[in-house]
């Protein structure tokens, strides 16, 4: 009798949830704090279990006449009463102050992390928030802040946006479920998918010489000062020990030529077959170590590599029109 009814509530509240009305309307800017006038709440369904059992109850209190069964009626009444109250103040100043991910290519999860915090000096044990089709528990502590983790699987490329949320909470017995919507305005980006079936870089173009990676020795105009992150096998010992202080070996580093990575070369694909290509080439150019440009139709990024160039140019391929908005 309890699941059915726990489901009757559930599917009522997910109707419920779809009037204007009750969602927000347009997505909201953080910090997004939870009002009174924002908290919805209706009976679990042992809360409903527990309601028919009290107007049984009273009904048959009432009819014989039985003080002592009339009270425990009142004194379960009123701890029901109570439940739902506490629930409404669970919610009640709990705040949504931060959403944040590092980007993913798309088909992979990526990790939303919400902050929260709450107002006043009680503890909020037993919050739940669904994001889709992903639930997470937490609890905040008094006058503190949590970080909540979930791993949500993005599918396309571009701007992500979480949705609506429903943070929610049963405590403190279980008879009620408190809830509210949230909307936050934060887009994170989703990189384009990486090709698996992709063939190697492209010839590098432009002038350059061979890679070499020859060690000079230990002159001491091929000696420089260590850094941190030197390789120990880097250490000159025998002219460390008479400068007194760590020398490393200077090595001639590889010459390679710039990689040129052109939309127009990969004319033979569809549309996003040839952003995934890019994508990959993008990851594996950057992998190499090599310097690396990007020619897209409207756009070129010119010769580099590390971490902002990498990002730039996967954001450019992240951000490209659909095949239906192209201009080739």
């Amino acid at each position: 009798m309890t699941a059915p009814a726990r489901d009757a509530v559930e599917r009522f509240g997910d109707q419920l949830a779809k009037i204007a009305l009750v969602r927000p309307r347009h997505p909201e800017a953080l910090p997004i704090r939870i009002n009174r006038k924002r908290i919805f709440i209706l009976p679990t369904g042992f809360g409903l279990f527990l309601g028919v059992v009290i107007i049984a109850m009273l009904v048959g209190g009432l009819n014989y006449n039985n003080n002592p069964a009339l009270l425990l009626v009142f004194l379960i009444f009123a701890l029901a009463h109570n439940s739902f109250v506490h629930a409404h103040l669970i919610l009640s100043g709990v705040r949504l102050k931060a959403l944040h991910a590092d980007a993913v290519h798309a088909g992979q999860a990526m990790r939303l992390k919400f902050r929260f915090d709450a107002e006043g000096a009680r503890d909020r044990p037993g919050l739940e928030l669904l994001c889709g089709d992903v639930q997470g528990l937490f609890s905040l502590p008094a006058g503190g802040e949590t970080e909540l983790a979930l791993e949500v699987p993005v599918s396309k490329r571009g701007w992500f946006s979480a949705g609506r949320l429903r943070l929610s909470t049963q405590r403190p017995l279980g008879f009620a479920r408190a809830w509210s919507w949230l909307l936050p305005d934060t887009r994170l980006l989703v990189y384009p998918r990486l090709d698996p079936d992709a063939p190697p870089l492209p010839e590098s173009l432009g002038d350059g010489d061979s890679p070499r990676t020859r060690a000079h020795g230990e002159q001491p105009h091929h000696l420089r000062d260590y850094r941190t992150g030197d390789m120990p096998r880097q250490i000159a010992w025998k002219a460390s020990a008479r400068a007194d202080k760590l020398l490393v070996r200077e090595y001639e580093s590889a010459v390679a030529r710039d990689i040129t990575l052109d939309w127009n070369q990969l004319a033979g694909q569809d549309h996003e077959g040839r952003i995934s290509r890019l994508a990959r080439w993008v990851v594996e150019a950057e992998r190499s170590g090599s310097r690396y440009s990007l020619r897209l139709p409207m756009q070129f990024l010119p010769p580099g590599r590390g971490p902002e160039h990498r990002h730039a140019c996967l954001r450019a391929l992240a951000l490209m029109p659909e095949a239906d908005a192209r201009h080739d």
